[in-house]
């Protein structure tokens, strides 16, 4: 079944793709990259929710709660190496891949007719969630995105777009 939900990755790329891939496998070091305080990591680990169904670990947000609490340095340091070496961990990536059926179509078959649900590793979501602060404070505070952006920006939603229309 899940073959017909992950179909096989094709390597076979053309000499861009491995040029690009090549080229992003490099570390990159810049004045950017800070480490992450005890803080970032500490309200990152706090603002998600403990509710939400664990990955492939069985990790779930309130043990996760509970060992940063115990061992805040050590954690702290797993993200900063993680961002100096410029790696994602693997098993992070990983995800308990759980397909649900769209609601009226209970007595289909059809691949189509389910959407998947994955439920990644709570260590992968804090890392995200991490760099994803990181992007947006560097997108925002350059002046890269324009005051007329408002998806996928912090604090605004496509109804600003239409209130200022």
């Amino acid at each position: 079944m899940m073959d017909t939900f992950a179909p096989k990755d094709n390597l076979d790329d053309i000499a861009y793709h491995k040029a690009v891939r090549t080229y992003a496998e490099q570390p990159v070091s810049s004045e950017d990259d800070r480490y992450f305080t005890k803080d970032q990591v500490a309200n990152t680990i706090g603002s998600l929710n403990n509710n939400k169904a664990p990955g492939t670990d069985s990790i779930t947000g309130n043990i996760y709660k509970q060992v940063f609490n115990t061992v805040p340095t050590f954690v702290t340091a797993l993200y900063n190496g993680c961002l100096k070496q410029g790696i994602f961990p693997t098993i992070w990536k990983e995800a308990k891949i759980i397909p649900c059926i769209k609601p009226g179509q209970e007595k289909s078959t059809e691949v189509t007719k389910y959407r998947p649900i994955s439920l990644l590793n709570y260590g992968g979501k804090v890392l995200e969630k991490l760099l994803i602060n990181r992007i947006n404070l560097h997108a925002t505070s350059t002046g890269y995105l324009t005051k007329n952006q408002y998806g996928f920006r912090p604090q605004t939603s496509p109804i600003d777009a239409v209130l200022a229309l």
